[in-house]
């Protein structure tokens, strides 16, 4: 029977491999209907607003000089403000909407994503990763694509409806604020490239601590086991500070940007309101602020901040842009990870050749020289080329995997061990996992009948290994080793040892290994340090 690993393995990603995944581009295609309803709302909203200040304007001016008030003016600004409330709450409704349908549709085709990716490299991809980029990627992008877009749109749509209003009542006061618009956008464009690097950075901080946070919480028994907590809260503590440094770093800027807005808003509002204020008392006379009516004074001075309101909230969404595009950019790269591509192994048919019937293989060299590649094409794991003429072809079905990555079935430890080995005696299960230490593992109370989650999901990486030793021994197959002793302590890597050499006295077994005991131990030796020659050790 061929295990799940190796069956999806067998696969040629390439065959299959489908279009690119683009993420700012399908949310912006998503967003595009509530985007419109939005924008809609928003200028409705700035519409009405203006129409209230300009009634209320009318109202007030009037009022203060003695004169009277039109029937219909109270009623009408009235239900202008009224009638801005209600817009201005639909807009935010249709934000959240819009940005809740992107984000929900774009994990969707994620989720979908994730499951056409092969699974070789779906294998490859970190936990961490993968869930940061499902929970909080899909809302970063949403933001990006509606609200910033939104806040967008409405700094040229909102300031163009208010420099209106204000050029029916004074073109000069029209000008005025349209001044002050280089210099605001000038400073957005200064700040937008130091927040776009913090937001990347944030990102890639976040990046790091998920994949650690994740990785921590599978090797959980392990860190325990070895009295090693204190340490990997010392490491965990130190990433925490790196994303909070980068994230305050994201919000200074966002602050400052903000404060910016406001002073440029603030300074002109103050220089119409000694403009409007001198023309009244007749101590200057200034062209387009004297001589004008209490209510068009009151009305100029109610526009101004409309006039720069697009400003501020743009200025409030300036860091989602940052941080959506750096979350576009992160799932980008997750959905369309490439497997490593396997260096060419011409050492893989002399290995082939020189395979004896039993004994121990070892396959050494430093990292990244090729060694697990070797073997998963050794295993038929991994796509290679096929077997030259007159060289020895392992079958899958013959052979027993040895991983940290090697199948674990929901059940029983018993259960686990004997998988696809047949009906087992008990006495038989109780030695082969009291060889490599899993009846003593106090995390792993129980004995044989302790349970285990779907996949070994409650495992560390040293104990699915040790699950898949005990299984070998008892499988009669031939036995293919990937890193077995690694991050092990020294106890149990001893252990491991040991029943792999046992397992060699009657079957051949093959390891991939920088164990330089297990090495020596070898009857055959694949070094591939500077070339991939096969040597008998000595």
């Amino acid at each position: 029977m061929r295990s799940p690993a190796a069956s999806a393995s067998a696969h040629d990603p390439a065959a299959s491999a489908p279009d690119a995944f683009e993420a700012l581009a399908t949310a912006q295609r998503l967003a595009k209907r509530g985007l419109r309803r939005l924008l809609c709302l928003q200028v409705a909203r700035t519409a009405l607003r203006l129409g209230f200040a300009a009634t209320a304007a009318m109202a007030v001016g009037r009022l203060v000089m003695g004169e009277p008030v039109a029937s219909w003016l109270v009623p009408v600004t009235m239900v202008f403000l009224l009638a801005a409330c209600v817009a201005g709450f639909a807009a935010d409704r249709a934000q959240a909407f819009a940005e809740s349908t992107v984000s929900i549709a774009l994990r969707r085709l994620a989720g979908k994503r994730l499951d056409e990716m092969p699974a070789r490299r779906l294998q490859s991809l970190s936990v961490g990763s993968v869930i940061l980029s499902m929970q909080r990627h899909p809302e970063a992008i949403a933001g990006l694509v509606v609200g910033h877009r939104a806040a967008s749109a409405m700094m040229a749509a909102g300031p163009l409806l208010a420099a209106a209003a204000l050029f029916l009542v004074s073109w000069q006061a029209a000008l005025l604020v349209i001044c002050l618009t280089p210099v605001m956008i000038l400073f957005f464009a200064l700040i937008g490239d130091a927040i776009r690097r913090r937001a990347d950075a944030q990102e890639r901080a976040l990046g790091r601590l998920a994949d650690q946070f994740a990785d921590r919480i599978r090797t959980l028994p392990t860190i325990l086991a070895n009295h090693a907590a204190s340490g990997e809260e010392a490491k965990l503590a130190r990433r925490l500070e790196a994303y909070s440094d980068n994230t305050m770093g994201v919000l200074r800027i966002a602050f400052a940007n903000a404060g910016i807005i406001d002073f440029f808003a603030s300074l002109s509002i103050a220089i119409l309101a000694v403009f409007l204020g001198l023309g009244h008392l007749k101590l200057a006379m200034i062209p387009g602020f004297s001589n004008l009516a209490l209510w068009q004074s009151l009305f100029i001075l109610m526009i101004a901040p409309e006039y720069f309101a697009p400003f501020r909230r743009f200025s409030e969404q300036y860091h989602a842009k940052a941080e959506g595009q750096a979350a576009a950019a992160a799932l980008n790269r997750l959905m369309n990870a490439e497997p490593v591509k396997a260096k060419a192994l011409p050492a893989l048919d002399r290995l082939r050749l020189m395979l004896p019937a039993k004994g121990l293989v070892a396959i050494v060299g430093p990292s990244g020289s090729g060694k697990s590649t070797l073997l998963r094409r050794l295993a038929g794991l991994e796509p290679g080329v096929a077997p030259a003429p007159g060289t020895r072809s392992l079958v899958a079905e013959d052979i027993a995997w040895v991983s940290t990555d090697a199948y674990v079935p929901e059940g029983m430890l018993a259960e686990a061990i004997s998988w696809n080995a047949g009906a087992v005696a008990r006495n038989r299960l109780e030695d082969a996992a009291h060889a490599i230490g899993l009846l003593d593992d106090t995390l792993l109370p129980g004995g044989l009948d302790a349970r285990l989650d779907q996949g070994g999901a409650n495992l560390s990486g040293g104990q699915r290994l040790r699950v898949a030793v005990a299984r070998a021994q008892l499988s009669g197959r031939t036995v293919l080793a990937d890193e077995p002793t690694a991050k092990l302590d020294r106890e149990t890597a001893e252990a491991v040892r040991s029943v792999l050499l046992e397992i060699s006295r009657g079957r051949l077994v093959v390891v991939a290994t920088h164990d330089r005991d297990l090495a020596a131990a070898a009857h055959l030796t694949v070094d591939l340090t500077d070339s991939d020659a096969v040597e008998v050790a000595a």
